[in-house]
């Protein structure tokens, strides 16, 4: 055997080398790092997967900054303490939705839904948030029967004249232009859209009216 035979058999008898597993955080931080990678190129994920991932972590954002500085949403939340309802992150979870619609509220669930990749920007969000918390008050305070659509009708009228639904600057961004009792057509017209007009109509003026728990409706 020349030297050259057994320099090819010393190579074909040693092992391939064998890369070392990596340490279980380590190997978690490459995951992450991967994941992250995924989701900001969209290389390697199923892009539904990515839509959602994206919509899920705005809407996690937006509803923590929400929760901690909006003024209105941290009013409602203490007034529904003081109804004795708990409302906790967890009770306002982000979901999918379809396009029709941007929040939702649970009596059964006693939860909020915040509809992730369905809001404009922030303050979408807040109207939104704030929209069913005024719903969430109206069942713990008013013990609200929603198959009724008299009553249902008076908390829609409630929530979209205090949430901010009905400001000036949400209606231009819906194309409606009103200088003349804007605020009242919209909330009628909101109001209308979720339950009936004969029932709007029924409880309009002592619902309308009513602002509880602010002092005022601030347009």
């Amino acid at each position: 055997m020349n030297s050259d035979d057994t320099a090819r058999q010393t190579y074909a008898a040693e092992p391939p080398p064998v890369s070392e597993p990596l340490p279980p955080s380590e190997n978690r931080i490459f995951r992450k790092w991967r994941r992250e990678f995924s989701l900001l190129t969209g290389y390697g994920i199923d892009p539904t997967e990515r839509v959602d991932t994206i919509n899920r972590r705005n809407c996690e954002r937006w509803k923590r900054d929400l929760l901690n500085y909006s003024p209105p949403v941290q009013f409602m939340l203490k007034h529904l303490k003081l109804a004795g309802v708990v409302c906790t992150p967890a009770h306002i979870p982000c979901v999918p939705c379809d396009l029709t619609r941007s929040g939702g509220f649970s009596p059964d669930a006693g939860a909020v839904a915040l509809c992730q990749g369905n809001f404009l920007n922030k303050k979408h969000m807040e109207h939104t948030l704030v929209h069913e918390l005024v719903h969430m008050y109206d069942h713990a305070v008013f013990n609200v029967d929603w198959s009724d659509l008299r009553y249902h009708a008076c908390s829609e009228i409630r929530a979209s004249s205090l949430s901010g639904d009905c400001s000036w600057v949400r209606e231009i961004q819906r194309g409606i232009f009103s200088f003349s009792k804007q605020h009242q057509a919209c909330v009628r017209r909101r109001a209308v859209l979720s339950t009936a007009e004969r029932a709007v109509n029924e409880v309009w003026e002592s619902c309308f009216n009513d602002t509880r728990p602010f002092d005022e409706v601030c347009r």
